[in-house]
């Protein structure tokens, strides 16, 4: 009578355990959570006399590139000729609109103008302000920072004539290298600038 050899059968069942380890270690990581960034400003700490009487009406700011977009745009420091997206980190609006809003917001509250109103309220307007983002980003590097560029101009309505045209810049450390440190850098120089720009007005 013969008998069965149990042992060929063993590098079968070691090449099934083989594969089911070798596709256990294979399996994908979590893909990371979308998070999600605002920019506020800080409210004006006073309000003070109106210095464009009528309605001043805020256009949605322009911007070029991947600065217009809603993902997190990052540089690396001594290469601010190069930029780059985040795949996981994006605004809540596009920064034309959430910049203009903030903008809209601050100038309301100071009181700058009798009315303050975007083109969607379809106003006649006697001033309009115009804004251009040349840089929004994060900064990497030791220390890591974040730098805010905005173009500003007032005309009048009628006639076109401007009234005032000036470029902001502001560079400041974060505190931490993540991207919820440099989104607060940047909500204090938004505020600075925002501020500034108000000062230049009254000046005017």
């Amino acid at each position: 009578m013969m008998r069965k050899n149990l042992f060929p059968a063993m590098p079968a069942l070691a090449v099934i355990l083989s594969f089911g380890f070798v596709a256990a270690c294979g399996s994908p990581s979590p893909v990371p959570e979308d998070q999600f960034y605002r920019l506020k400003v800080r409210a004006p700490s006073k309000v003070g006399k109106v210095l464009f009487p009528g309605a001043l009406e805020i256009d949605r700011f322009v911007a070029d590139g991947l600065t217009a977009g809603r993902p997190i745009v990052y540089s690396e420091s001594g290469k601010s000729h190069q930029v780059k997206e985040f795949h996981y980190h994006f605004w809540t609006q596009p920064p034309t609109v959430m910049l203009r809003d903030e903008l809209v917001t601050y100038l309301r509250a100071r009181k700058v103008a009798d009315l303050v109103v975007t083109p969607e309220m379809r106003a006649n307007p006697d001033y309009v302000l115009t804004g251009k983002i040349k840089r929004l980003e994060k900064i990497n590097g030791l220390p890591p920072r974040a730098v805010l560029e905005i173009e500003l101009g007032l005309r009048n309505a009628s006639g076109g004539k401007i009234i005032f045209l000036d470029t902001y810049s502001m560079e400041t450390e974060s505190d931490g290298a993540g991207v919820s440190a440099a989104v607060k850098s940047l909500n204090t120089s938004l505020t600075a600038i925002y501020r500034k720009f108000v000062i230049d007005l009254s000046k005017n």
